[in-house]
């Protein structure tokens, strides 16, 4: 086998991970890069040795770094092993890093208003309409922001109240049921958005000043800014755009918890809300252990109605 056939076999293991649904946004340069080490090295076969030795570069970065670059190879390295029986799967605990989860920032009522109204106060018109807009809906439905981004004008149904997510993570596609109150804000930014832009590029739900879908580096360095400005989180560290996420989901199981409902038995129902594969993803969501961890037990009367 020649480089040429390795890499190959990298696309089409690419092309494969890509149509499960996976986003793959290092792998893309990893693995060829990995590849081109190997014709380096005189080698068209993975082995332990050269994975380590490659993963382990450039020095001087992070060991959760290094972990990540060997966790990808190894990831191909078991895809690899079917078609050629000489390759090498890296042991898991060859480099051993376990990630520190950041712990997410709860919003209060007042803090989301604050976000809201310098959002509506960004200079442009258009701009501040659909930031604004973009940031309500967010904080309204727990939706993902790129989820949000990928909303179509086609994706609301006004009648039933409803938003058909189709960009969302593993290329699985949902309704999600809107309050009449997050409804009447959609509409009311569709109506100004036209006003001040008869003419747009796409179909394209948020636009930016120039009538294109606004993208989410954009959008989050945007964010990133409005925080800053509000000074919301300090000292502690800065609040994400997801932390928004994580604020409606334990919002949403304080609010059975307190309405003394069966959180357990309806946890499936919020699962599928949010777009989860699990009811245990939806744990980590709202702080882990719903009955024990220290985050949902402060968190829970911390969060405003």
């Amino acid at each position: 086998m020649s480089p040429a056939d390795l890499l190959r076999s990298v696309e089409e293991y690419l092309a494969l991970r890509r149509a499960l649904g996976f986003k793959l946004r290092h792998e893309t340069w990893f693995l060829p890069n990995f590849v081109a080490f190997l014709a380096e090295h005189g080698s068209t076969v993975i082995t332990t040795e050269l994975a380590v030795r490659w993963a382990q570069l450039p020095t001087g970065t992070t060991l959760g770094w290094w972990a990540h670059r060997l966790s990808s190879v190894r990831s191909f390295a078991k895809h690899r092993r079917a078609f050629d029986p000489r390759t090498e799967v890296p042991p898991p605990d060859i480099i051993t890093y376990r990630a520190h989860r950041r712990t997410p920032h709860l919003y209060t009522t007042p803090e989301i208003a604050t976000l809201l109204q310098l959002a509506s106060n960004l200079s442009g018109p258009m701009r501040s309409t659909a930031y604004s807009a973009l940031i309500g809906l967010l904080a309204s439905t727990g939706m993902r922001a790129g989820e949000a981004l990928g909303l179509d004008d086609d994706d609301i149904d006004w009648r039933r109240s409803l938003l058909t997510i189709r960009h969302a993570k593993f290329l699985k596609a949902r309704l999600v049921p809107v309050h009449p109150s997050t409804l009447a804000a959609l509409r009311a930014y569709v109506a100004q958005r036209d006003h001040l832009l008869p003419r747009r590029r796409g179909p394209a739900l948020f636009v930016s000043g120039v009538g294109a879908r606004i993208h989410h580096q954009n959008f989050n360095r945007v964010f990133i800014r409005l925080v800053r400005l509000s000074a919301i989180g300090c000292p502690a560290g800065r609040p994400r755009i997801h932390d928004l996420r994580h604020t409606f989901a334990m919002r949403t199981l304080r609010d059975w918890y307190r309405s003394g409902l069966d959180v357990e038995r309806r946890l499936p129902v919020l699962s599928t809300y949010l777009g989860h594969v699990s009811p245990s993803s939806t744990l980590m969501q709202g702080g882990n252990n719903l009955h024990r961890n220290v985050i949902f037990r402060d968190g829970i009367d911390k969060v405003s109605q």
